[in-house]
C-alpha cells in the first residue's frame, strides 16, 4: 500500500485547482464531479446575472462549490492518513 499524501499538500492542491485535492487522494471520480459542478454552476450564475456584477458575483455558484470541495478533500486526506498503517 502506498504512503498517504500529506493532508496539507492536498489542501494546497484543492485551493489551487478544483478537484485536484481529491485526485491526489486517489478519489478521481469525486474530484471530477466537483470540477464539473464548479464549471456548471459558474456558467449558470454567469448566465443569470447582469453585466454590472463583479467577477465574484457572476461566478458565485461555481466559487461556492469550489469552497465546499476544499475542506472535503482535506478531510478525506486526514482520514486516509490516520487510517494508514504505522511503520
Amino acid at each position: 500500500m502506498a504512503k498517504p499524501i500529506n493532508p496539507y499538500l492536498v489542501l494546497a492542491l484543492a485551493i489551487v485547482l478544483p478537484g485536484a485535492g481529491h485526485v491526489a487522494v486517489r478519489d478521481a471520480m469525486r474530484g471530477l464531479i466537483f470540477a464539473f459542478f464548479v464549471v456548471f454552476f459558474s456558467v449558470l450564475t454567469y448566465a443569470t446575472t447582469t453585466p454590472e456584477q463583479s467577477f465574484i458575483g457572476r461566478h458565485a455558484g461555481g466559487l461556492f462549490v469550489w469552497a465546499l470541495s476544499i475542506p472535503d478533500a482535506y478531510r478525506r486526506a486526514r482520514v486516509r492518513a490516520a487510517m494508514a498503517p504505522k511503520a
